[in-house]
């Protein structure tokens, strides 16, 4: 069967692509001082010198000037706007499939959020190994092929696939996690609030409210994959015991407020943005 650009797993897929580019365009900066974060030496110790986020992101505009936090911007575009895209695209698929017109359960939310993510994740992720790479410091990739013909040449195309267990971990309980909340508290809105003009910031609240809980829940798995990607040389159990063995239980948590904030904001922003279009375009999110 062909698909046109009226198709609406088409017009889901142009909403979420475009609510992904304006949200990582944003919150790039968060993202690369999460990633600087949770790649600092060993020799930086929790405890003494304590290296917060704001520490970081001046670090940043110092040595690498104030376009420096948006390093690695160019492969969030290239995984983001096909990613979002294939995200928003698959969960409107599974969701007509499978639900149709009702109200979506606390279980079904979380599996329909899981299943797009993961259809999502597995797609980018030779983008996201290289978008890490380019935030951690450690490689002077000159663009995104090219990062991406080196790691072939180098290290085979096996790397382009390392975190892919961690990043499934973190991504599909976060989008579960997420969609379960954030459908379950804006069903929860009076009907006033939800038809009226301030819906688009009520969505965006509980939006907020679901990203928060889902980041928390999620970090662990987050340092772990970010280790594994920056380092291929590590398998994720040893990662998992670097980091308790450099850091102790906190190592686990290092980069939690920017991320906390980036994936709360952009996912927020995204699903807004999305659900608005596909209001606009005549269809139901």
């Amino acid at each position: 069967m062909e698909l046109s650009l009226a198709h609406p797993v088409i017009k889901a897929f142009m909403c979420g692509s475009l609510s992904g580019t304006c949200s990582t365009l944003l919150f790039q900066p968060l993202d690369l001082v999460k990633t600087r974060l949770q790649t600092l030496q060993s020799t930086v110790q929790p405890g003494s010198a304590r290296v917060g986020m704001v520490t970081v992101l001046l670090s940043v505009v110092r040595t690498e000037k104030l376009l420096g936090l948006w390093k690695g911007v160019s492969p969030s575009f290239v995984r983001t706007i096909p990613g979002v895209g294939i995200y928003f695209s698959t969960y409107y698929s599974l969701k007509q499939h499978f639900c149709q017109d009702r109200s979506l359960g606390a279980i079904e939310a979380m599996m329909l959020g899981v299943g797009a993510r993961t259809v999502a994740g597995v797609f980018m992720l030779p983008v996201t190994v290289i978008k890490t790479r380019f935030e951690s410091g450690r490689y002077n990739y000159g663009s995104v092929a090219g990062a991406l013909r080196c790691v072939c040449q180098t290290e085979g195309p096996k790397a382009l696939f390392s975190g892919l267990m961690p990043t499934l971990i973190r991504d599909a309980p976060f989008s579960g996690i997420y969609v379960m909340f954030y459908s379950q508290t804006k069903a929860s809105l009076p009907k006033e609030i939800s038809t009226s003009a301030y819906a688009p910031v009520a969505n965006f609240s509980c939006g907020v409210l679901a990203g928060v809980l889902a980041s928390l829940i999620t970090q662990p798995a987050d340092v772990v994959k970010t280790h594994v990607q920056v380092s291929t040389q590590l398998r994720t159990a040893d990662a998992i015991k670097y980091i308790y063995m450099e850091h102790g239980l906190q190592g686990f948590f290092r980069g939690a407020v920017p991320r906390s904030l980036r994936r709360t904001m952009m996912a927020a922003m995204a699903w807004t943005v999305y659900e608005q279009m596909m209001t606009r375009i005549g269809l139901k999110s």
